[in-house]
């Protein structure tokens, strides 16, 4: 089978989105406490380890195989092992979504900075893209429940999901606010607990995501006309949030900052992932600037409701996606020869009705599955270090490493910063 220019952009693409891993990795390392930065990255490299197996070995099947339980997952033994893709060109395909998998279970592991076993993230990745992200990836992308063919997508019409915002963003944003409520605050939590140790660290990480997104948006472009449009969508949404954000921060802590500048572009890329390809780069400004301003205020409720997300998935990735999932019902352009649309663009309700439709599932679903999962370790292995451990810190009770050694041997202090050195930058939600 000859190589096309189609399976060396799939496979350039590819390789962007496995480079966001690490990238999130710097963006969560640097958004941690100086004590927890290496244990913060080795979440999401364990998880590249860890998912890379079990896409390989049932979970690409699984996202798209024969259905089964009525079109709720694909069947784990179509292509176990990948032997039957050996030899074709789906095996191109199949490691361009193993790579959507890995990211989307990293992004959770910000919500629980600090305080979670290694061993038991170990055992939560596995289980949690095995029965949470490969049965959802099959109902939106396979042919399940949520496609043409499938229940919901018949009854309310078929949601546009280009690359992920119930997937990836809604998933990942719920199922970390659901291990938060299951694990519990941090020892002494509260507004102002939490500092970012490592602010260069955290836009380097913004970055490599940016960087990596285009590919995460762009590599199933099915032409050059498609592809400009979602390479242009993808530089102005997150372009449009950051500005937004930045005008939030300056309007109500009296600053810009560089950790609000970082978030917010990872905030409008969450929110254009859904929707790059359904909109214009007008429309894509709108939906950025919207997705911002949402997230900023967002970030705060976690003190009002008492839920510990140490680094602000929820509030980032949650909402971001709900407003990229559902903003699409409002600001869809009408595809070539169709009269479907967003609201705005005249193509009335029907839209936007689908796209409701499928957040509502993708919550229950993942709200339901991630509970069991998390009750489960917790009740058995447990989640959580011991107090004295986490006083300590993760990185040296679970890796017996440190990210930093100071000139005078001391190690990190339980603030976060180098023993008798003041701490090294603001409260991360203002």
């Amino acid at each position: 089978m000859e190589l096309t220019a189609g399976d060396v952009w799939v496979m350039v693409s590819a390789a962007l989105v496995l480079l966001m891993t690490p990238g999130l990795a710097f963006f969560y390392g640097g958004m941690a406490r100086a004590k927890a930065a290496l244990n913060m990255m080795m979440m999401s490299f364990i998880s590249i380890g860890l998912v890379g197996v079990v896409w390989a070995l049932w979970g690409y099947s699984m996202s798209g195989g024969e259905g089964l339980l009525g079109g709720l997952t694909g069947n784990p033994l179509t292509s176990f092992g990948l032997e039957d893709v050996v030899g074709t060109g789906d095996l191109v395909g199949a490691g361009f979504g193993a790579t959507f998998a890995i990211i989307t279970v990293a992004l959770i592991s910000g919500a629980v900075a600090d305080r979670t076993k290694f061993s038991s993230w170990s055992l939560f990745v596995p289980l949690w893209v095995t029965l949470v992200y490969c049965p959802l990836a099959f109902m939106v992308w396979g042919g399940g429940l949520l496609g043409e063919d499938g229940w919901v997508g018949r009854t309310f019409g078929v949601a546009i999901d280009f690359a992920g915002g119930t997937v990836v963003h809604i998933n990942a944003g719920l199922a970390a606010l659901v291990l938060v409520m299951v694990i519990g605050q941090r020892q002494g939590w509260t507004k102002g607990f939490h500092k970012p140790h490592n602010v260069p660290f955290v836009m380097l990480g913004a970055a490599l995501l940016w960087f990596g997104w285009f590919g995460f948006n762009g590599g199933a472009a099915g032409s050059v006309e498609e592809a400009g449009l979602i390479w242009v969508n993808t530089l102005v949404a997150p372009a449009a949030a950051m500005l937004a954000w930045l005008v939030v921060e300056r309007i109500r802590d009296g600053a810009p900052t560089s950790v609000g500048a970082a978030s917010g572009v990872v905030a409008g890329l969450v929110a254009i992932t859904p929707a790059c390809a359904a909109l214009t780069p007008l429309g894509s400004a709108a939906l950025g600037a919207v997705a911002g301003v949402a997230s900023c205020l967002a970030i705060g409720l976690k003190y009002r409701f008492g839920y510990d997300d140490a680094l602000d998935v929820v509030g980032v990735h949650l909402v971001a996606g709900l407003v990229g999932t559902l903003g699409i019902g409002f600001l869809a352009v009408p595809a070539e020869g169709s009269t479907a649309g967003g609201l705005f663009y005249g193509g009335g309700a029907d839209q936007l009705v689908a796209q409701v439709a499928a957040t509502v599932v993708t919550l229950v679903y993942t709200g339901v599955l991630t509970l069991v999962i998390a009750v489960a370790i917790a009740r058995t292995i447990g989640f959580r270090v011991r107090p004295e451990d986490e006083a300590v810190g993760v990185d040296l009770t679970e890796h017996k490493e440190v990210a930093y050694v100071f000139v005078d041997g001391d190690l990190p202090s339980p603030n976060g910063a180098g023993a008798g050195t003041p701490e090294l930058a603001g409260d991360r939600a203002g």
